[in-house]
């Protein structure tokens, strides 16, 4: 049985869609090797079955590393530039910072005991040789597993070239040749098309005769297998004999390799197909790793393929196992193994028509980014998040096809402005702003798209610190969008500005620019524009010296984002009512503010929101006398700033409160006691920290019959608090304060405020009691 926490380790790896044949000398070698050394690749031809020992290795060792095993798929990233943030993103260790990627990369995995699995490498060789060189040189707990079709080159590589599965000679007796690696592959995939199939007299001298022709390639026995639909097994060893009769131009089969024995069945597997599977194939290989049924309807369909085809088309093609099918949470995805989406590719190419559905693909990832922007501020934020994490290796691509041509990168500056919020949230705005950078460079100076494209970078860059290409590129966002008379992108750009401004503590400043903005944007009607405005208005507003104005600001941001289902703007607005309070407000409404944050950021994830929320859970932890706690919280927070690259000392009006309240703290505790709770905090997981975060002491425990939430009501009731006293002191609506009260008094058989209050000063019961038990004799 597989536990929670094994679980958990090999939840990053491919799922094994089919059952595991053979290997068993190979892998305990690996095994072995990998125990012995910090770097091994996995070498052989196209077919031989690298990546599914990978996968195999990496699901038996995860339990021995104590961070598990993590698998990075290489084959779809073609920028080197990429490669250490690519696979930073894998480990959750992207940041914001101008940090370059690899030292980011190293400095997370400095401290961590993991197996990581690099997939196809053999395209970025030199790239690589130099990442892995650097990894192993620096973080001496991390194994290193790769895969390609060449040896990387890197000091102290143990190479294990992979050969074909083992094959009977002639002459070897039946029982014996049924326990064959090849043929046991072959006899598995077989049972699969056919459940009546076995290896027995009457067939093994076919099956030996088909597993030699293929000279034991797994790839090539697996796409054989599947033609026992139609076919005997002697019958496709006959006709795969006519395959390589017609390779080598009618003369006898000499000298063909295992690339060409493994070409031509593939080509073999292609005429086989039908006419529209043939289309579909070649087209599919404009796709990175996977997609799904509604993209391939989208960029594969016409001139000889309908829409309403696809589903059967597709359906055909995996019974051909020319596609793997994957399905998480409840969403299904295909894949074309990497030797197959090439020689689909090759096929598309040779038809001339490679460069007109890679533009299909671009245009059905600004078809993607747009429909994620347009439902952005709304109820399905979340699942457009994954929708493009999902997408993330097509969205590459897409930027990638982009960057050849100067008319093509008109498209990919709109698809890369459009992803501004996914690339926040990732914390991969490295990213962006390499895509962006290449794309500006590249495109003409004089399209619309460039002034939307210059804020964003702008923006990009602000996040991550880097002042001079902050300074220079906003100046020229100014310039174009005056030039071009683009009011959105000044609204925007005025935004950016603000945003400078209140990093800056120049808080009047930032509440014009940010006053300007909203009513930019609520001319053009862009809500999400207006938002993120007017929530840096109301805080810039509350702190320089409007505090009531500013709240109602924030707080009818967050009423009209809630009354949306949004949720990452929500978390900001919030955070920001969270500030306010904790610099110049109430502790109480910040403690509140802060925690419905980082509810939000459970589902969330954007460690950036975290790091602030817990800075000021740290802070009000400080002016409530709760040292130890401030102390510990002051930590955890330390670590997420870590995380990304950042630290709130960047944010001067946080600087001096800072300050003040880590004085007060270790001046409390004692520099001991105050360094050894900051550094049991630094060392809790983000989850752990939030949750710690969240447990606000008794105050905030469920009791009873009534939620979490619900006592917090109850206790803010026996107060005195009115219905909207309660809403601005726990951030939500005054409806909302009222549908908890009642709730609370249907839950205790209760008719008046006044009993509520006196429940609680009574005591309330502990869980499974009835609230009749407290007060009894009352």
């Amino acid at each position: 049985m597989t536990t929670a926490a094994e679980a958990k380790l090999s939840s990053r790896l491919p799922a094994e869609v089919t059952s595991y044949v053979g290997r068993e000398a190979e892998i305990r070698e690996a095994r072995r090797r990998l125990g012995a050394g910090s770097v091994v690749t996995l070498t052989g031809p196209g077919g031989v079955g690298k990546t599914r020992m990978a996968v195999r290795l990496a699901r038996t060792l995860s339990p021995d590393f104590t961070d598990g095993a993590v698998f990075v798929s290489l084959a779809e990233l073609h920028d080197p530039d990429l490669l250490p943030g690519t696979i930073a993103e894998e480990l959750d260790l992207a940041d914001s910072s101008t940090r370059p990627p690899l030292a980011v990369l190293v400095e997370g995995l400095r401290t961590r005991r993991t197996l990581l699995v690099l997939d196809n490498c053999e395209h970025l060789v030199e790239a690589c040789a130099r990442l892995i060189a650097t990894v192993v040189r620096e973080c001496p707990d991390v194994v290193l597993l790769a895969t390609s079709r060449q040896s990387l080159g890197v000091a102290g590589e143990q190479i294990l070239p992979l050969s074909p599965l083992d094959v009977p000679v002639d002459g070897t007796p039946t029982k014996e040749s049924r326990h064959a690696p090849a043929v046991q592959l072959f006899a598995d995939r077989a049972s699969a098309v056919v459940s009546s199939f076995k290896v027995a007299e009457d067939n093994v001298d076919d099956v030996l005769r088909l597993c030699r022709a293929l000279e034991g390639l797994p790839l090539a026995i697996e796409l054989a297998a599947v033609r026992l639909r139609v076919l005997s097994v002697g019958e496709i060893a006959d006709r795969l004999n006519e395959q390589f009769t017609l390779l080598t131009a009618g003369g006898p089969r000499v000298g063909l390799n295992r690339h060409e024995t493994l070409r031509a069945l593939t080509d073999w597997s292609y005429r086989l197909c039908t006419s529209a599977e043939q289309l579909l194939w070649a087209r599919l290989s404009v796709f990175a790793h996977d997609f799904d049924l509604s993209a391939a309807e989208d960029v594969c369909t016409g001139e000889g393929l309908d829409p309403a085809e696809v589903l059967d088309v597709l359906d055909g093609l995996l019974d051909k196992s020319v596609l793997l099918r994957v399905e998480q949470h409840g969403v299904v995805r295909y894949r074309l193994l990497e030797t197959l989406r090439q020689f689909g590719e090759e096929k598309l190419a040779a038809t001339g028509e490679l460069l007109r559905l890679r533009r299909r693909h671009r245009d059905w990832c600004l078809r993607l980014v747009d429909r994620y922007q347009r439902a952005w501020i709304g109820p399905d934020q979340l699942a457009w998040s994954a929708r493009l994490r999902r997408e993330h290796p097509n969205l590459r691509t897409a930027l990638d096809f982009c960057a050849e041509d100067p008319n093509d990168a008109v498209v990919g500056l709109s698809i890369a402005v459009r992803c501004k919020e996914f690339w926040l949230i990732r914390g991969i705005t490295a990213e962006g702003r390499l895509h962006l950078r290449k794309l500006l460079d590249l495109a003409p100076k004089d399209v619309p798209e460039r002034a939307h494209a210059l804020w964003t970078y702008a923006f990009l860059a602000q996040i991550q610190g880097d002042r001079p290409a902050y300074e220079q590129t906003i100046a020229e966002a100014a310039a174009v969008s005056e030039a071009v008379n683009d009011v959105s992108a000044r609204a925007y750009t005025l935004l950016v500005r603000g945003y400078d401004a209140l990093i800056g503590n120049r808080m009047s400043e930032a509440a014009a620019l940010f006053e300007e903005s909203t009513a930019l944007h609520r001319g053009e009607g862009d809500l999400g524009g207006e938002l993120w405005a007017r929530y840096n208005y109301g805080i810039s507003f509350a702190l320089a010296g409007r505090l009531e104005q500013g709240r109602e600001v924030l707080r009818d941001c967050v009423d009209e984002l809630v009354a949306r289902g949004e949720i990452f703007w929500r978390s900001w607005a919030l955070w920001s009512l969270a500030a306010v309070e904790y610099l110049v407000g109430d502790i109480d409404q910040a403690r509140a503010a802060c925690h419905e944050t980082l509810r939000l950021e459970r589902q969330l994830q954007d460690r950036a929101i975290v790091a602030f929320a817990l800075t000021v859970t740290a802070g009000v932890a400080a002016h409530t006398g709760q040292d130890r706690r401030a102390a510990k919280l002051f930590g955890a927070a330390a670590a997420v700033w870590a995380s990304v690259g950042a630290s709130p000392t960047r944010y001067e009006a946080f600087i001096r409160p800072m300050e003040k309240d880590t004085e007060l703290v270790t001046g409390r505790l004692g520099l001991d006691a105050a360094a050894a709770e900051f550094t049991a905090g630094y060392a809790l997981s983000i989850d752990a920290a939030v949750a710690y975060a969240l447990d606000d002491g008794a105050d905030s425990a469920p009791r009873g019959p009534l939620t979490k939430r619900e006592t917090e009501v109850a206790h803010l009731v026996a107060q005195g608090m009115t219905n909207r006293q309660i809403a601005e002191t726990l951030v939500i609506s005054q409806r909302t304060a009222s549908t908890h009260v009642d709730h609370i008094l249907t839950k205790l058989s209760f008719h008046r405020r006044s009993q509520i209050a006196a429940w609680i000063a009574k005591g309330q019961p502990g869980q499974g009691e009835g609230p009749g038990s407290a007060l009894k004799g009352a």
